[in-house]
């Protein structure tokens, strides 16, 4: 315990010099070698036996993570690093790389100011390595390239040196397209992977080295030596001449930048207050006398100290037993327990300040996503968090025994809160509970979690949520009021692209802007004129715009017609699914003198169903959920991988050939990916490596759209 002791105190020590604090996190595709890096960080740390490094997967703490093999759960260490005689506090996150998880990198994204992106040396840039990297720099948190699992090149492969240098150069180039790609403009050029600066490393992380140029022309070991070292099963040798820890978090500290380098531009990305204010300067300068300005990015729970909030301290000092105030809950509450961690373990702190990630207890109310000031002041708060898929796939759940039911819902609140990309929802109507997720393996989680936590449930077969639009514009379509003495007059017809894109992109944020703000930013997408001016309204990538002139009485019902469009576009006229890229314009209106005629259940109803009826006459149609599907298969097993992408209604985008192997590229509809993981399995004998990413949403192929149209409203009970 002595180790431990003298470095708790070391860490609560340097917590104090921003200076010398680096935010990492581990980011890479599945199966590229996250957890085991981070294992041999963390033994050089001092926290696991360096015997077991590679193979205890130590931040892999959950039954179901090593169970499976894979990270599902995010998890943060910090620890000390020394570099040319200076100690340096290094928080790290080591996070999952399976799709179904990419909530949990979105989230990690957010309290650190730097990854280490782990590629493997056989594989390359893979789906989920460009996905990771862009949700990195969208978040302006820069990346460095470490080049895994180098070994099998040398030891399976028997690559010459040439083709290694080839190998490395087309993984580098494939990086370095992402960052021209996605870096914010004045970093365009600095955040490239330049071997010569050694801004990339590479090496093994299961046998514990790793090299870049810096570190050879200090120990003056050459590429010769690491293929000779590696042909003679001298890793061991060689991992004593060349520590990957050691490599890899000098590294980090001489090429991540700290949290006072880093907040000055990343602040003004993911703050939405006023950068000149006194808040504002607070966090740019990162200063820990100021007032307390932090953000949650993960909720667990631990069994003994219940709700566990992880957040990112941006100014000021968060202390135990101190008030705070939540922005989003609007609620204050009193901290019991700040901490950092260490794996698994929390290790309990009198205050953590600027610039550091934190564990805190006593926030019963707070979400993912929280913004949190000192009680009394009230901060802007953060952006949120967008992640880049969505929850695609539902399943029905409901408890064995009813007398579970209570447990059973308070045990969904929770889920939902430790994992904001779960969507829960409770059926009051029909008693059963929906559960959506961002793939099959993301609900098989849950539903073993809440196993776990006592209750015993049945569910149903995973069901794939759709969504409803329009294809042609509508005529104007009247809705009555019941009372007969109001009439509303809309047209429906798609929206256009270019602002459905930037909607999806998140380039207009409609939470933030209203009225004349909100026009100018559709006006500045290519929008008409006139219906720019008149927006009212977004809703779920839906707009809602008002071109009549000069109504009596408008002003007053235009908060009714706004909830009115809500409900239409909460369920659509087909089967009561959501409805996405809509615009939906209010063209006349006549309403009666007296305002007791025309109070919501005359206004609300009229409008809804007004605009169902305009978006029948205007074609509606069902979109369903797509996926891409990349899959990396031997050329003698082709064959049978097409077969199965293309017996799930899939299409072909891509193939091309590396040495042996063949990569498809395809795009596969969600509802015939169910089981896809057993099927392409025995279509290739267990030879194929694959990945998938959200796609968005097409149209549902007119030939089946009836009968799914049937099938889902029978489900729904309509």
């Amino acid at each position: 315990m002595g180790i431990r002791k003298k470095m708790v105190s070391e860490i609560q020590k340097m917590m104090h010099v921003p200076e010398n604090i680096r935010n990492i996190g581990i980011v890479a595709h599945i199966d590229h070698g996250k957890t085991t890096l981070s294992d041999n960080l963390l033994a050089a740390a001092g926290l696991i036996s360096p015997e077991l490094a590679g193979s205890q997967l130590y931040l892999d703490s959950d039954v179901q993570e090593q169970a499976r093999g894979i990270t599902i759960n995010a998890a943060n260490v910090s620890m000390v690093h020394e570099y040319q005689g200076e100690e340096y506090l290094i928080n790290m996150i080591d996070t999952p790389g399976h799709v179904d998880f990419g909530g949990d990198v979105t989230r990690a994204m957010r309290a650190v100011d730097g990854v280490i992106v782990v590629a493997c040396a056989v594989e390359g840039c893979m789906p989920q390595t460009e996905t990771v990297v862009r949700q990195a720099l969208k978040e302006r948190v820069k990346p460095v390239l470490f080049i895994n699992k180098v070994d099998r090149l040398i030891n399976e492969l028997k690559l010459t040196p040439e083709e290694m240098q080839n190998r490395f150069m087309n993984i580098i180039n494939d990086f370095n397209k992402l960052i021209k790609k996605g870096a914010p403009k004045e970093f365009q050029k600095e955040w490239l992977a330049n071997v010569a600066e050694g801004t990339v490393a590479f090496g093994s992380a299961y046998h514990n080295w790793a090299i870049n140029v810096p570190y050879m022309q200090k120990s003056g070991i050459t590429f010769k030596d690491i293929i000779e070292y590696n042909q003679g099963e001298k890793q061991k040798e060689l991992a004593k001449k060349a520590p990957i820890a050691e490599i890899l978090l000098d590294m980090v500290v001489k090429h991540l930048p700290d949290p006072k380098t880093a907040q000055r531009y990343r602040i003004p990305q993911i703050w939405s207050g006023d950068v000149e204010s006194e808040e504002g300067r607070a966090m740019v300068q990162c200063d820990q006398k100021a007032k307390l300005a932090m953000m949650i990015t993960d909720i667990s729970i631990d069994p003994n100290a219940g709700e566990v909030a992880t957040g990112r301290v941006f100014s000021g000092t968060i202390k135990k037993g101190s008030e705070v105030y939540l922005y989003n809950m609007k609620t204050k509450a009193r901290i019991q327990q700040v901490g950092v961690y260490m794996g698994a373990e929390r290790v309990i702190a009198e205050e953590v300040p600027a610039g550091n990630i934190a564990a805190i207890t006593g926030l019963k109310e707070a979400i993912a996503g929280e913004t949190i000031s000192e009680a009394g002041v009230e901060l802007a708060p953060f952006e949120e968090m967008k992640h880049t898929s969505e929850p695609v796939v539902t399943k029905a759940i409901e408890a064995k025994n009813m007398k579970d039911l209570p447990k059973l819902i308070e045990v969904l609140r929770q889920l939902a809160k430790e994992d904001p990309t779960l969507r829960v929802e409770i059926n009051e109507e029909t008693g059963e509970h929906l559960l959506s997720g961002m793939g099959e393996l993301h609900l098989e989680i849950t539903e073993y979690r809440i196993k776990e936590k006592g209750v015993d449930i049945v569910g149903s077969k995973p069901i794939v949520v759709y969504r409803e639009s329009v294809t042609a514009k509508s005529g104007s379509v009247e809705g009555k009021s019941p009372n007969k003495h109001n009439r509303f007059y809309f047209t429906v017809e798609p929206l256009d692209k270019a602002v459905f894109d930037a909607l999806a992109e998140g380039e207009i944020k409609p939470e933030k802007l209203k009225g004349q703000e909100l026009g100018a930013a559709l006006l500045n997408v290519g929008m008409d004129k006139v219906e720019a001016k008149g927006a009212q309204e977004i809703y779920l990538n839906n707009l809602f715009t008002d071109v009549t002139k000069g109504i009596q009485y408008l002003n007053e019902v235009i908060g009714l017609i706004i909830e009115g469009f809500h409900e239409a576009m909460d369920n659509g006229p087909l089967a009561k699914e959501k409805v996405m890229g809509v615009k939906v314009r209010l063209v006349d209106v006549k309403l009666h003198e007296d305002s007791i005629h025309r109070g919501p259940a005359q206004v609300i109803p009229a409008v809804r169903d007004a605009i169902r009826q305009a978006m029948v006459e205007a074609k509606a149609v069902l979109l369903e959920p797509m996926q891409k599907v990349f899959i990396h298969v031997p050329n003698d097993y082709m064959g049978g991988a097409i077969r199965e992408v293309q017996s799930r209604r899939g299409q072909i985008i891509e193939m091309r050939q590396e040495q042996d192997m063949t990569i498809v590229e395809a795009k596969c509809p969600v509802a015939d990916m169910f089981g896809f993981a057993s099927g392409i399995r025995s279509a290739t004998e267990g030879r194929a490596l694959w990945a998938t990413e959200h796609a968005g949403f097409e149209r549902v192929p007119p030939e089946l759209q009836d009968k799914l149209i049937n099938e889902i409203r029978r489900r729904k009970g309509i």
